[in-house]
């Protein structure tokens, strides 16, 4: 008996019934594109009548009765409107498809991961937040971090970015050495690289730790929007000042949060301290007081102990009474500006006894900037001569009173070097570039409260003022115009904020109009460095007029 032949359909191969897989596939998702309306408006009025239902099991049944009556009412009302049906079933269609729309889930909590790393953290914290003779321990092994952690926030990486903490009350908050093992110990567990800042409060037991962002680097030396005896040291985070100052960075303009520094006779801080590493900024940050101050019409000696000769591009300009690079000029400079300060001292007393006005020449802010004195006093020392820095007690003791500013620039490995009446008199304080903690406290007077990185860019670092906090501090870019290695706009910009060059007819003021503390000044070509030799210094009178 022969056998009969199989359907086509299964001796076709697969091909066939892959198409047709194909086919069925396409057309499901077509019919689901053109009923999605549907779908969603039936899903809709399945949410309503589940909600109309779960309402009607909740009301009471004496209560029944007259909400049927109110319902036919309505129904009645709607009905008897002209186009009440159609506007009603709009409605009834338009509540649907609110509801019945498709919802994303919210993150209601942390994930996984997340969960992971904030239990790392709580146990991490259960030695120092923990006491064995506590009943109720907030922080215990194998406990809940929910009671303790109230708020936190995580980056794209999964890293922590903002956490609150609620410790014990017995917690030794008040201690420096506690809390700086806390701020290390969460430091350490949420991430290293990035500068964390610490917020303790103290009344309710609260700690906040959040991550701070970068600080502008783009910002070069331009005309602040500043008044007469404040300067810009550099910029800081918007929560650490109440004030900002529309800045240009690049070519966008910006309201950047400053740092200002107030120098003359009502001042706290006449005079300023800058520390850094080498290479940090500390010469930049020199370079843009001293274009600040030529800017506000007053006098500016520069003292420069590294030899680098970066300040050339001062020398001979309006305003500018020195630059000197030598033991010998730098002696002569600062004991001329120690005569000088007791010249308007002398003046200034005898003009208010007479009942006169001030002279002017006496209220004309004369600037005295030492970049690495340590250096020059080195070398005096060697060749047997005075000490140039001996002869800044004068202006740092009465300079406040004479109009007279000290600023002085050093490294950290020759802090030793620069005398007592510096540390005493520059209250107002910068250090620039990465450091411990210890060093940073011995510098300002207070550990900041931020967690210092190990790798910081040009001109970053922290600013104190007095008795006021610790602020991050990112000075603008003032590079040496004449050095080509720098980014060309940032050389331009200080180009263009350097004062025309002075003659010889011209005084230090850079013309008639503004009058030499003592006398002209000589005009020396920049070719040799600027420098102003000890010869060409004034002699003070030893009377004032």
């Amino acid at each position: 008996m022969a056998r009969r032949p199989l359907p086509r359909i299964l001796t076709s191969g697969s091909t066939s019934l892959a198409r047709g897989r194909d086919l069925a596939r396409t057309a499901a998702d077509n019919a689901t594109d053109v009923l999605h309306p549907l779908l969603v408006i039936g899903r809709g009025l399945r949410v309503l009548a589940a909600a109309g239902r779960r309402k009607w099991a909740a009301t009471p049944k004496d209560k029944r009765g007259p909400a049927l009556f109110l319902g036919a009412a309505c129904v009645l009302v709607v009905a008897l409107v002209p186009y009440g049906p159609l506007t009603a079933l709009l409605a009834l269609m338009a509540a649907a498809g609110w509801h019945g729309r498709d919802r994303t889930p919210v993150k209601t909590g942390p994930s996984d991961a997340e969960t992971d790393r904030l239990r790392s953290l709580y146990e991490a914290l259960v030695p120092y937040f923990s006491a064995p003779e506590d009943p109720a321990p907030l922080f215990s092994h194998g406990g809940a971090f929910d009671d303790a952690f109230s708020d936190y926030a995580f980056d794209a990486a999964g890293r922590v970015s903002r956490l609150r903490i609620r410790y014990p009350a017995y917690f030794t908050d008040g201690e420096p050495a506690s809390r700086a093992r806390i701020e290390a110990l969460l430091h350490a567990k949420s991430g290293r690289g990035r500068e964390y800042l610490f917020d303790w409060d103290e009344e309710a037991n609260r700690l906040e730790m959040s991550v701070l962002e970068a600080l502008p680097t783009g910002i070069a030396a331009q005309p602040f929007v500043t008044s007469p005896g404040e300067y810009v040291l550099g910029f800081t985070d918007p929560s650490g000042v109440q004030r900002t100052l529309p800045v240009l960075e690049g070519e966008e303009p910006r309201d950047l949060p400053p740092v200002i520094w107030r120098t003359g006779p009502a001042s706290a801080e006449p005079h300023l301290l800058a520390v850094g590493q080498p290479g940090a900024g500390t010469t930049t940050l020199l370079r843009s007081i001293a274009l600040q101050a030529l800017r506000q019409g007053g006098d500016v000696m520069i003292v420069e102990g590294g030899g680098s000769n970066e300040y050339a591009c001062l020398a001979g300009r309006a305003g500018v009474l020195a630059v000197e690079c030598g033991p010998t000029g730098a002696l002569a400079t600062v004991e001329w500006a120690a005569h000088e300060t007791e010249r308007r001292l002398i003046a200034a007393h005898r003009a208010r006894e007479a009942g006169r006005p001030v002279p002017e020449d006496t209220r004309r802010p004369l600037w005295i900037l030492l970049d690495r004195p340590s250096v020059l006093a080195h070398l005096a020392t060697a060749e047997g001569r005075p000490d140039p820095l001996a002869q800044l007690q004068v202006p740092l003791r009465h300079g406040r009173a004479a109009h007279v500013t000290v600023v002085v620039a050093e490294h950290c490995d020759h802090l030793e070097l620069i005398g007592d009446a510096v540390w005493q008199h520059t209250r107002a304080r910068v250090f620039l570039g990465p450091a411990p903690v210890q060093q940073l406290t011995d510098v300002l007077g207070l550990p900041p409260h931020t967690t210092p990185a190990p790798q910081l860019p040009p001109g970053r670092g922290y600013a104190r003022l007095g008795t006021g906090p610790v602020h991050r501090l990112q000075v603008p870019a003032t590079p040496d115009p004449y050095d080509d290695a720098t980014h060309p706009a940032h050389r331009h910009a200080v180009l263009e904020l350097l004062p025309e060059r002075q003659t010889a007819a011209d005084g230090p003021g850079g013309g008639e109009a503004a009058p030499a503390p003592s006398g002209p000044l000589k005009d020396q070509p920049p070719a040799q460095g600027g420098a102003v030799g000890a010869e060409e210094l004034p002699e003070v009178p030893a009377e004032a007029p």
